[in-house]
């Protein structure tokens, strides 16, 4: 926990139990807290969990979203646990403090119907990857809308590279899923300075980006311009 936070509860009216980062002491029995010790904050004083009345309370990591939504559900007490992440400047969920007999009664159904909602899970992903092929069909076919001489394989290369998933690329962005004219040009111009001039290598010697992309900017759009042609 970082200096200064007196946060008892989050905006959700949550109970707030923090994972501190350093050493710290219970302001009513003096106990040290040693860092990864959880501690609560009452009225700006930081309290050991025995002296918040929390130590009863078992620790569930996040991670399993079923087991965490069960527990909590049943668990009379709860708390959400988090620790100051310094990289992100900011406090992080790092899981939940439930009653054990919550947790036990949640790991049981988590058992019972494993085999349901893994069954679900799999549907899922299934609906999921069958949406992407069809989203890269489509921006396949604008580009090629666009682009009428571009090879078929280069603009299902395209593609399939500028839309995949997770990669912040051009082609997960919201213009490029309304298939956004200016998208698909930047979509096309990137594939071109990369599979067709010499921009790689002369990154590669250590040529400045701007420098390098100015280098091949005639080709680049010698090759667009081709491509545009019906």
């Amino acid at each position: 926990m970082e200096a200064g936070d007196t946060t008892a509860t989050d905006a959700n009216g949550d109970i707030v139990v923090f994972s501190i980062l350093k050493p710290s002491a219970c302001g009513e029995c003096g106990e040290e807290l040693w860092k990864g010790s959880f501690l609560r904050m009452e009225k700006a004083k930081p309290l050991c969990l025995e002296c918040a009345d929390l130590d009863h309370l078992v620790f569930l990591p996040r991670g399993d979203a079923a087991l965490t939504r069960r527990s909590r559900k049943y668990s009379t007490l709860s708390a959400v646990v988090v620790r100051f992440s310094r990289s992100r400047k900011r406090y992080e969920r790092q899981g939940l403090l439930v009653e054990s007999a919550a947790l036990e009664r949640a790991e049981q159904e988590c058992l019972s119907d494993e085999a349901k909602r893994r069954i679900a899970r799999e549907k899922a992903a299934l609906a999921r990857e069958a949406a992407d092929e069809q989203y890269v069909a489509q921006f396949t076919e604008s580009i090629r809308s666009r682009y009428p001489d571009c090879p078929v394989h280069e603009a299902e290369a395209i593609a399939k590279h500028t839309c995949a998933k997770y990669s912040g690329r051009v082609g997960r962005s919201a213009a490029a899923k309304s298939f956004d004219a200016t998208a698909i040009d930047l979509a096309v111009k990137a594939h071109v300075r990369h599979a067709h001039t010499e921009y790689d290598q002369l990154l590669s010697r250590g040529w400045d980006r701007s420098e390098a992309r100015s280098e091949v900017s005639d080709r680049v759009a010698e090759i667009v311009e081709r491509w545009s042609r019906r």
